[in-house]
């Protein structure tokens, strides 16, 4: 079963891809970081593409998560890889040369969020829900949602959502600035439509040259390289082990004991 479902929607020059592991909550795990990646990368400058929408399969579930399990037998080199990985393919969205845009169809929640926040627009279903739960398992957002966290929403209350786990719903999500519109639940991925149809319309060039543009103005990539060297180094901690194994058996992690 392809991971990473790639598909022409409704016409040849709008792409629709699907992450698509329903049973998990569509939570990212390596083939799906690398089917990202490789999309966005073999379709770098493609003159043909007008836009593309990320969605996750089923109802329930944007993208809930990475696949943490594997985090237990992390050190802190392979930490850091991962978290490169994800900052590498989550740029490449960031720096795309059409619109990207997230169709949020249920939960984005860790890895979900920091993928959402990577595209250019967020369109949530009303039943969305948003956080950064990173900090339950002893580690910090790894992909970017630090950066990308403060820049959207402000840094009083990105910290706020960040230390406390908090999770947030699609309304709360538009009030802050996480998403661009909140539409009824099944409508999302066409209200992306309606966007990039609208937008397919100006001048390709100028489209490109103000996604660059906007880029330009938080082009400081020294948080973004502390981020994943911090996520690497939470590694070799003894909470991420105490914070990851309650996770798994669904307890309360008790890192102060």
């Amino acid at each position: 079963m392809d991971q990473v479902i790639i598909q022409t929607y409704p016409t040849p020059n709008i792409c629709l891809l699907t992450i698509n592991r329903p049973q998990s909550l569509n939570a990212i795990n390596q083939d799906v970081m690398a089917g990202i990646g490789a999309f966005f990368e073999e379709n770098k400058g493609n003159k043909d593409l007008h836009g593309v929408i990320i969605t996750g399969a089923g109802e329930k579930a944007f993208v809930a998560g990475a696949d943490i399990k594997r985090f237990l037998d992390f050190d802190e080199v392979e930490g850091q890889a991962t978290s490169k990985f994800g900052h590498d393919v989550f740029n490449s969205i960031e720096r795309f040369h059409v619109p990207v845009i997230a169709a949020i169809n249920g939960f984005a929640l860790g890895g979900g969020c920091e993928l959402a926040m990577a595209c250019h627009m967020r369109i949530a279903a009303s039943h969305a829900k948003f956080g950064q739960p990173e900090v339950n398992l002893g580690l910090v957002p790894g992909y970017g949602g630090t950066q990308r966290l403060i820049q959207l929403i402000g840094k009083g209350k990105a910290i706020e959502l960040m230390l406390t786990a908090q999770m947030i719903d699609a309304n709360e999500a538009y009030r802050l600035g996480l998403v661009n519109h909140v539409v009824p639940s099944g409508e999302e991925v066409q209200k992306s439509l309606d966007l990039l149809t609208i937008i397919s319309s100006k001048g390709p060039k100028a489209v490109s040259t103000i996604i660059s543009l906007v880029n330009d103005y938080f082009s400081n990539d020294q948080g973004f390289i502390n981020e994943y060297s911090a996520f690497g180094k939470l590694m070799q901690d003894g909470e991420v082990k105490i914070g990851v194994e309650a996770f798994i058996n669904k307890s309360t992690p008790n890192f102060r004991s």
